[in-house]
């Protein structure tokens, strides 16, 4: 069930992307209580706030299956702050059908680049060789890891709402907001499971295949210019700062505690306590 006040105004994608299409952006991520982030969302003075719509419906279900070598190369890059840093995944959305194969890269200077081509969602587990012809190309420049390599290693699920807040006295820019509901994390690895630094097989509670949840947990993220959007001044006031938390590199330690994640350890500790899900 989303957790934005009913009364919003619902908004096309057409004009989502027309009002709110900024070149410059700064992306904060928040995880927060459930029940605490309603209620914040409910004392925002967004009158003009509207939600995305489409045919009727205003939550959407995201699925998202990331590959990665059985020595984890994707994921140590991120956790050490690789300056060549790339994950690869197919990203689904399920109420429409659709289906993507991403590859998203990191270079000099920070620079981020995500392309991407359509996909069957059939095959969103798996790496057809159209498809890893494409992310052969698009790797090329930058690591020495063999395509052939890539398995699926873990799958994230959740459902999100995203929110368009107009500019206004109290709102520098056009803004975006989304928030992801009903998290999940579905090992898909032994190798993601079991591996530790030293190469030996490390001691898990967790087992391929099973999905596992945060419970009572959501996902914000603001979409901005450089200055505040209206929905961060609010998070910060009710004691909420912006943390360090990627789906796949935080759900992947939260499953593996013998994987390097000290620029997430703090979001692991205090949020990702993972359960089985119901």
């Amino acid at each position: 069930m989303s957790i934005v006040p009913t009364y919003w105004q619902s908004i096309s994608l057409d004009e989502l992307n027309e009002k709110a299409a900024m070149q410059t952006r700064v992306d904060r991520k928040y995880i927060v209580d459930a029940d605490y982030a309603a209620s914040i969302l409910a004392e925002l003075p967004a009158d003009e706030a509207a939600v995305l719509e489409i045919d009727g419906q205003r939550e959407f279900a995201y699925d998202s299956v990331y590959f990665d070598t059985p020595d984890l190369v994707s994921y140590k890059a991120s956790a050490i702050g690789s300056r060549n840093r790339f994950k690869v995944r197919t990203r689904s959305y399920l109420d429409s059908d659709l289906s993507f194969l991403e590859v998203k890269t990191e270079g000099a200077r920070e620079f981020t680049v995500k392309e991407r081509i359509p996909y069957s969602i059939e095959n969103r587990d798996m790496l057809t060789a159209e498809g890893k012809e494409y992310v052969a190309t698009a790797l090329e420049q930058l690591t020495d890891a063999s395509v052939d390599d890539l398995e699926p290693v873990i799958r994230t699920g959740y459902r999100r709402t995203t929110v368009y807040l107009p500019q206004s006295e109290q709102n520098p820019v056009d803004s975006r907001l989304t928030i992801d509901t009903s998290l999940t994390w579905t090992p898909l690895s032994e190798s993601a499971l079991m591996y530790t630094a030293d190469g030996g097989e490390g001691p898990t509670k967790y087992q391929v295949g099973t999905e596992y949840t945060a419970p009572g947990t959501v996902i914000i993220e603001t979409k901005s210019g450089s200055a505040p959007s209206v929905a961060d001044k609010y998070l910060w006031r009710a004691g909420i700062r912006p943390v360090k938390i990627s789906k796949f590199a935080t759900g992947m330690a939260a499953l593996n505690p013998q994987l390097p994640a000290n620029k997430w350890k703090r979001t692991i500790q205090h949020w990702m306590q993972l359960e089985p899900a119901a």
